[in-house]
């Protein structure tokens, strides 16, 4: 338990109950455990944030901590705060906040305040007659992101209603989120009950095609058609990126269609490894819709003096 709870939180002993909740929120989605996975320091200030918020938002519990100070649970009348029912989260296993970005394959859905608050407050809240403060449900809805956005980055505005209001939310998209993942806006979701939090919004990420870029994992492929001459001889094209515009790729002479042509560093950001991927230009050996009586001469003459591509194969 912290010493000083209004110091845990950044407000003064005057504060309101207001002051004392957004003071909580900023800290809470800045100190997350999933916001910080491999901090074990972040999961231990998270605790001692939530253990001053269960005190301070409560009323009757504030009273006895302004009179007795930290050791104001060990008084012998409000249960709750005795050993093994410290705080009401469980060991930091929720969810990240919008700030920062999911781990490999999806973002952990555990509730946000999971474990609830502890069996010895329902206890002491029942002898006293007093309904607890119950935080709001999560809410859940899917938001559309386009193919450039999901990989490098941007906002994407949030339609939601709420008592009968539409607000818009710009919500921030990490670069190289996925399709499927998952975006927590903590405090966005249904109002709390008796006093109660807001819970939060979960926002699950549909990403739209690109007309001619497609993924795999942090590869981005793009399909370049070039003429049978090009592929003969060789040839040089511009072919767009979504990181640098449009740059000019070599194909050397001889080259079959299929071969991919590799543009290190200007594919997806992995967000686990903080890894660039690469861009491939897939070649795509296409013929003109129509083709004149001299071309097709040529192409008689080098059918009849060319070796077959199937000799020996099989």
């Amino acid at each position: 338990m912290a010493d000083d709870y209004y110091k845990t939180l950044g407000v003064s002993k005057t504060a309101t109950a207001d002051e004392i909740r957004k003071a909580y929120r900023k800290l809470a989605r800045v100190n997350h455990p999933d916001a910080k996975p491999n901090d074990p320091k972040a999961a231990e200030t998270f605790k001692q944030i939530q253990d001053a918020y269960d005190v301070l938002n409560d009323e009757t519990k504030r009273k006895q901590y302004d009179q007795f100070g930290p050791d104001f649970a060990r008084m012998g009348q409000q249960g709750p705060f005795g050993p093994g029912t410290a705080g009401g989260f469980g060991g930091g296993t929720g969810p990240i906040d919008i700030s920062e970005l999911f781990g490999n394959g999806g973002i952990d859905l555990g509730d946000f305040f999971t474990g609830g608050m502890g069996g010895g407050q329902a206890a002491s809240g029942a002898r006293r007659g007093k309904r607890t403060a119950a935080r709001g449900e999560d809410a859940r809805a899917t938001v559309k992101v386009d193919f450039a956005t999901a990989v490098t980055g941007g906002s994407v505005d949030v339609r939601i209603e709420r008592g009968g209001t539409v607000e818009t939310l710009g919500v921030k998209v990490p670069a190289g989120v996925s399709e499927g993942q998952v975006i927590r806006l903590a405090g966005q979701g249904n109002p709390g009950s008796r006093g109660g939090i807001p819970g939060d919004l979960l926002l699950r990420i549909e990403i739209l095609p690109h007309p001619y870029f497609r993924r795999e994992g942090s590869n981005l492929l793009l399909d370049v058609p070039i003429t049978p001459p090009e592929a003969v001889l060789g040839t040089k094209v511009d072919v767009p990126t979504l990181s640098e515009g449009r740059v000019v790729v070599k194909v050397p002479p001889g080259t079959s269609s299929g071969m991919k042509l590799r543009l290190r560093g200007k594919g997806v950001l992995d967000p686990q490894t903080k890894l660039v991927g690469d861009q491939f230009v897939v070649i795509k050996i296409v013929l003109p819709k129509t083709i004149s009586d001299a071309d097709k001469a040529l192409y008689q003459q080098l059918a009849e003096e060319g070796s077959s591509v199937r000799e020996g194969l099989w």
